[in-house]
């Protein structure tokens, strides 16, 4: 049974509604001592998606997300979407439950999807006994939805520590799922109108010039401001109403083996009906198709900051060659690292619990690697001399 937290943390952090204020830290709060992060990722992601199997990897690494949020009762918990993997802090109250979903999320993503996950549960207290800091921030994207950011270093270093198999998970027994219920991949990839698709991850560098990487964030920031909805993958009337069949097949396989084919059967139903009714522009019941794919659009995370700017951008050549301006001048004088990937549409996942509320949430990443690739671009820039 779903666990209802009562944590206030969460709910008391500001809200701010501009995305240039990721780099004002007054607008971060510390998560206290006593919570956790829970984090895993899709071990060589890059192998998995170089073989076609890139809509399975974001659904995997989104299943982090869903797997934990549904177990503790679809909590408003802070979490980040990474593309192969994600990071959802909660409270000590919850440690339990989220320790058997993300156990059970290894068994479903080796067995259901044939991906190696890895995954951890990594105290606060650790992080600030390592000289680091989790600071989150509540980014508006709508009326409707706010997406967290994370500041202070901690994330990357739990991350970091999950990747070294420190903190792990183990698999639960064979046959073991999370509760998946809401998450799917049904639209199909979203192409570029502007020119192309450019996933972006840009962190801070050796030289340790926090205010330096600040203006360069506000630089790039400002560069993808110029183009339409400040480079917004997802026009604003919401995607075009294209399901993707691989999609639908891949939310069959999001639970137990057993009823696979019914969830297959009631999905491919879902998908039929829901985006007949968006074609058709057809209201049912409380159900509005209009405000529904606009609802799409808007509460996307097309951009965020997670111990570093992350934002998959439709973008055009003249300002794509101006980021990468601007981050190899910084990268030169060690003020960042970055990584770039290029691709000609975006891909969807979505986490929707009932159509019928406007707060559901959709990840954005690059169709063809998009962050993976990015990070190992970074990866890359690290060994470089």
């Amino acid at each position: 049974m779903p666990l209802k937290l009562t944590d206030p943390f969460y709910d008391n952090v500001p809200v701010f509604t501009q995305f240039s204020g990721v780099i004002d830290l007054d607008n971060y709060r510390p998560l206290p001592d006593d919570w956790w992060l829970a984090t895993g990722d899709i071990v060589d992601s890059t192998g998995a998606i170089a073989a076609g199997a890139y809509k399975s990897v974001n659904m995997a690494g989104a299943a982090l997300i869903s797997g934990v949020l549904n177990t503790l009762g679809h909590q408003d918990l802070p979490f980040v979407f990474g593309g192969d993997g994600a990071l959802v802090a909660l409270p000590a109250s919850g440690h339990d439950q989220a320790r058997q979903a993300l156990a059970a999320l290894r068994t479903w993503a080796k067995e259901a999807m044939g991906l190696e996950m890895r995954a951890a549960l990594v105290p606060m207290r650790d992080v600030r006994d390592a000289g680091l800091d989790v600071r989150v921030a509540r980014f508006r994207v709508s009326d409707h939805a706010s997406y967290a950011m994370f500041a202070g270093g901690g994330a990357s270093w739990a991350e970091a520590r999950m990747k070294n198999n420190e903190y792990a998970v183990e698999p639960a027994p064979s046959g073991a799922a999370p509760d998946l219920d809401g998450l799917s991949c049904r639209w199909s990839p979203i192409p570029a109108r502007h020119g192309a698709i450019v996933s972006i991850i840009a962190v801070p560098g050796p030289a340790d010039d926090m205010p330096a990487f600040a203006r360069l964030i506000e630089a790039i920031v400002a560069v993808t401001g110029g183009e339409e909805r400040g480079g917004h993958p997802v026009p604003a009337e919401g995607p075009e109403p294209k399901a993707s069949g691989s999609g639908v097949l891949i939310e069959g396989r999001a639970g137990p083996r057993t009823g696979r084919v019914k969830r297959y059967l009631k999905a491919l139903a879902a998908t039929i009906l829901a985006f007949s009714l968006i074609r058709l522009k057809i209201r049912m019941g409380r159900f509005d198709p209009v405000a529904y794919r606009r609802d799409v659009a808007d509460n996307s995370d097309f951009r965020k900051f997670d111990d570093g700017l992350k934002m998959t951008v439709d973008i055009d050549a003249a300002r794509l060659a101006d980021i990468e301006t601007l981050l190899r001048d910084a990268s030169a004088k060690g003020v960042c690292r970055y990584g770039v990937s290029k691709q000609d549409a975006a891909l969807m996942t979505c986490f929707v619990l009932t159509a019928l509320e406007r707060d559901h949430i959709h990840f954005i990443d690059g169709a063809a690697g998009g962050y993976a690739r990015a990070a190992e671009h970074l990866k890359a820039s690290a060994l470089t001399p």
